[in-house]
């Protein structure tokens, strides 16, 4: 896998990936584009909700949404690094089974999530979830 990362002016950086999609980045501090700190954490809920899609899916749960809520905490020094990330899944359908949920969550985090396996290293990422009837 490839990408490449081009200045294009101020403080915006344009990534392209090696499938072509292309995203706008602001190190400005997010003021015209996704920063790339906050670009860390939409790619660890996006890399979580796949997984929690597809085993819940697999499981034939009724599912209609799946959101993900992150919070995060930086330490004070520079560099500015994650301490602690936390997600919280938010699951709506039709009687969806708390343990399925439970199972995909922790089998995302522990297991499939490349993204989540990664930042595990130097991160206290934690997660929890909530279901809701469709």
């Amino acid at each position: 896998m490839q990408a490449k990362v081009q200045w294009v002016g101020e403080e915006k950086f344009m990534g392209t990936s090696e499938s072509g999609h292309s995203m706008l980045m602001d190190a400005n501090g997010g003021n015209n584009a996704v920063s790339p700190l906050e670009n860390v954490l939409l790619s660890l809920g996006g890399c979580s909700s796949v997984d929690v899609v597809s085993i819940l899916e697999k499981a034939r749960q009724k599912l209609v949404g799946c959101e993900v809520e992150i919070t995060s905490k930086r330490v004070d020094t520079v560099p500015r690094l994650f301490s602690d990330i936390h997600l919280h899944f938010v699951i709506t359908g039709d009687n969806v089974a708390e343990k399925h949920v439970e199972r995909a969550v922790a089998l995302s985090a522990d297991k499939y999530c490349s993204v989540a396996l990664m930042l595990n290293k130097s991160v206290n990422i934690t997660h929890d979830f909530e279901i809701k009837q469709a």
